[in-house]
């Protein structure tokens, strides 16, 4: 990989230095006619530089806005719905080992594999609002031997209920990123309830 930067353009300093050389050695010659007809300002004084900024301290964050001091009223909600997300993953791994088709397998790991990514997007949310990770074990414990049907119908309310609770997070919330990530996670578990209902169409 090449880890060479780029050189810097010349500035109008380097300008007026090239142009005191040339005309030492090649009086006659213009070596930027390019230049001197788009930039004619290089031949002269420098601009005056900007007044220093006046003493004092820095302005601290700001404490609105996305993921600020609004959101923090949502952290127990996040780390609720975190613990869930990891749960679910578990189950839809499970599940997946458990399911009757090919096509209801492939189902099951990428529900997983939403669930995962749902638990890493509230991770990611609780990071930007308190700048600590909230790392959390979730250990799945033994599943019921239920029919297939069954197993769909729970999960089918499961992810129902989700939808709604990230639905009514997204309109109590006054984070406007906390409202759009809500809005974004109850759409996907409203889209996995359909998909289950899609599979225990299939299963009657």
């Amino acid at each position: 990989m090449d880890e060479h930067m780029p050189a810097a353009l010349p500035t109008e300093e380097d300008y007026r230095r090239y142009d005191r050389i040339w005309r030492k050695v090649s009086p006659e010659l213009d070596p930027y006619p390019d230049v001197h007809a788009a930039r004619p300002d290089v031949t002269m004084e420098p601009r005056p530089s900007m007044p220093p900024a006046p003493p004092g301290p820095r302005p601290s964050m700001p404490q609105g806005g996305c993921m600020g001091q609004a959101a923090r009223g949502m952290l127990d909600m996040l780390r609720e719905s975190l613990r869930d997300e990891l749960a679910d993953a578990q189950v839809y791994r499970y599940l997946a080992r458990q399911a009757p088709s090919g096509a209801a397998r492939r189902t099951m790991q990428r529900m997983a594999a939403d669930e995962a990514r749902h638990a890493r997007m509230l991770q990611t949310a609780y990071y930007l609002i308190t700048g600590e990770t909230y790392r959390v074990n979730v250990v799945l414990p033994p599943q019921p031997r239920l029919p297939w049907p069954d197993r769909l119908r729970e999960r089918w309310h499961e992810e129902s209920r989700g939808a709604d609770t990230y639905a009514r997070a997204a309109v109590e919330t006054r984070d406007a990123c906390l409202r759009r990530m809500f809005a974004e996670l109850s759409a996907d578990e409203s889209h996995h309830a359909d998909q289950l209902r899609k599979l225990l169409e299939q299963a009657m």
